[in-house]
């Protein structure tokens, strides 16, 4: 787990030295172990490294093979490389470290391109060729691991991070405003390849460049529609759990600490107890966020139902306070707007796991395979009605009021029924702040509205959540434990339980009102009942309601919002702000969401933008 960068001149132009080393710097805190460059002419390439596996500086990037002909830089883990190296071993090469970098280079000169598909991990990696100075990038499957870049036709400047793009570009940075519209309207960002940044894009997840002479092109090698139509799903509960332990087991390949973020739902326990039932891990240490019983967010019950079969749990206890000392840091670390303070619990479980381990297990794309928010009723329920499976639609939503007590999945269902524009419409409306003269711009042809949100299917939706919305999560997963010098793994993304996960009819993922439906039958007797039967989904939240009611933050939004810099932006409809702020104050409503998300905007625009 390491960061990388790099910058070719397509006009022959030598690199300097200096601007690969700035670059370097703005990414330092992901690889504080190892540095090292290579420039060989208009070509320069940077890495900074985490020392995981083999801490020894035969792990030094960039790497070179044997013939001195190739070189590589790489950010991530390929789990399986352990099986990867015997197959490479028996073809005759030979091995120096104890390296996946090495084993991906080695890979990637026996099988080509060919060899991502055999890869079982993380990563964005770029290989040169020195003699012809083809450059070859890859990110992996469903985008765990960054990779941004800025292209024209005299240059191509890639990184880890946003930031180091920024360093050395000689231009100022403008804003793109339709992620602004997207970020505001539906609480979503990196749908797209394109950033908040005018200019800079990511490489798409499962995607590779070429880039050979002048010419550069992109190509997704990853389809993952056609990997799942080739599987028949899962059998039964027990072959899931089966994998689901493949899963894990495979993540503890490391040569230093490892721990868990607990959160206290069915995910991040459902790693916890896998850990100690199967794998005896005694020795588990685990990092959860707690706020105080009754206070929104806190799990501390659930999560402390562990406290006589784990040793060694550590808690951070987040506050309105820690938010705003924290902030600048958190602005920084980020770089592009977020739409809640969720990851600020994350940031804050990250900063205590620092302390004991260098990497973490974590919960992340459970939800988006197994229909883990609430709103996926709705695609379920639109999906039965397609296929007039009345009975069976009515016996669902009778199971869902009677469990939920809710009538969420209902109201989504409805939505899910409007046409597009309409429901960029509704969104629009729900706000009631943002300028009409900003939202003419953006509201056809929206994304979200026209792919995220017009799944027919309960499957569907599934692909089009691991298309267009999980990857703002793992990129926010991965700022927050990079930042802390961490390396972050999701079993639950090994992409053999996806595809077979994928697989199943949907009465496996949603059946009488439970979402979830192997995990949670998969889990038995593995997993405390009270947390396989839990109803509500919480993750990492933060009582953020009651912080902006706090005094601090009163007079810090209020100035923001009274900003003539607020107000010169021309989205946000400042008076009507004032309002949504008061009630909230008042408690008559709950916008704390909306309130974050000026704040977190205004704070970018300032920081990267004025």
């Amino acid at each position: 787990m390491c960061g990388i960068c790099g910058i070719i001149n397509f006009d022959k132009k030598p690199v300097e030295e200096y601007l690969i080393k700035k670059m370097m710097w703005k990414i330092k805190h992901r690889g504080p172990d190892d540095v090292g460059f290579f420039i060989d002419g208009n070509i320069g390439l940077g890495f900074v490294r985490l020392s995981i596996l083999d801490l020894s500086p035969l792990g030094h990037q960039p790497m070179f093979d044997e013939t001195k002909r190739y070189i590589i830089i790489h950010n991530g883990e390929v789990y399986n490389f352990l099986e990867i190296r015997n197959e490479l071993k028996r073809k005759g090469y030979n091995f120096k470290s104890n390296t996946d970098t090495e084993v991906i280079l080695y890979s990637f000169i026996e099988w080509g391109e060919d060899c991502l598909h055999k890869f079982n991990g993380m990563w964005a990696f770029c290989i040169l060729d020195t003699q012809t100075k083809d450059i070859f990038f890859s990110r992996d499957r469903y985008g765990v691991k960054p990779f941004y870049y800025y292209l024209d036709t005299n240059i191509f400047v890639f990184a880890s991070e946003i930031p180091a793009i920024l360093a050395v570009l000689n231009q100022k940075s403008s804003p793109n405003v339709h992620a602004i519209f997207d970020y505001l309207t539906f609480n979503r960002t990196d749908q797209t390849e394109t950033t908040f940044f005018n200019g800079i894009k990511k490489l798409q997840h499962g995607s590779l460049i070429r880039i050979s002479g002048n010419q550069l092109s992109i190509q997704k090698w990853y389809d993952l529609r056609a990997n799942v139509s080739q599987n028949d799903g899962f059998q039964s509960p027990e072959e899931y759990r089966e994998l689901f332990s493949s899963a894990v087991g495979l993540r503890l390949r490391s040569d230093v600490p490892i721990g868990v973020c607990l959160s206290g739902g069915l995910d991040s326990s459902s790693i916890v107890s896998i850990l100690l039932k199967e794998y005896g891990k005694n020795d588990l240490n685990t990092f959860s966020a707690i706020y105080g019983e009754g206070k929104r967010g806190d799990e501390s019950y659930f999560i402390r139902l562990y406290k006589k079969s784990v040793n060694m749990m550590h808690f951070t206890y987040p506050t309105a306070e820690t938010l705003l000392n924290d902030l600048e840091n958190f602005i920084l670390v980020h770089a592009e707007p977020i739409p809640s303070t969720a990851p600020y619990a994350q940031f804050k479980v990250m900063e205590l796991a620092q302390k004991y381990v260098v990497v973490t297990l974590d919960g992340q794309g459970a939800d988006e395979k197994l229909a883990g928010y609430h709103y996926f009723y709705g695609y379920y329920y639109k999906d039965l009605l397609r296929r007039f499976r009345l009975l069976r639609l009515l016996s669902e939503i009778i199971h869902y009021l009677s469990l939920h007590k809710s009538v969420y999945g209902l109201k989504t269902f409805l939505y899910f029924l409007l046409p597009s524009n309409l429901r960029t419409f509704v969104r629009v409306n729900e706000k009631g702040y943002i300028k009409d003269s900003f939202v003419k711009h953006f509201s056809s042809n929206n994304t979200i509205s026209t792919n995220l949100y017009n799944s027919d299917t309960l499957n569907k939706a599934l692909f089009d959540h691991f298309e267009y919305k999980l990857e703002h999560l793992l990129k926010w997963e991965d700022r927050n434990s990079m930042f802390f010098s961490l390396e972050s793994r999701v079993p639950f993304l090994d992409f053999r339980l996806v595809e077979k996960t994928l697989a199943l009819d949907s009465d496996k993922i949603i059946n009488k009102g439970w979402s979830k439906y192997i995990l949670r039958e998969a889990m038995k007797g593995i997993l405390p009942e009270e947390i396989r039967l839990r109803k509500d989904k919480i993750g990492f939240m933060t009582p953020d309601d009651e912080w902006f009611r706090e005094q601090k933050f009163q007079k810090f939004v209020n100035e923001l919002l009274s900003s003539d810099s607020f107000s010169s932006r021309n989205i946000v409809d400042v008076k009507k702000a004032k309002v949504i702020y008061q009630n909230h104050l008042d408690k008559k409503i709950q916008a704390s969401k909306e309130i974050w998300k000026w704040v977190h905007l205004e704070l970018w625009f300032r920081k990267f933008i004025d």
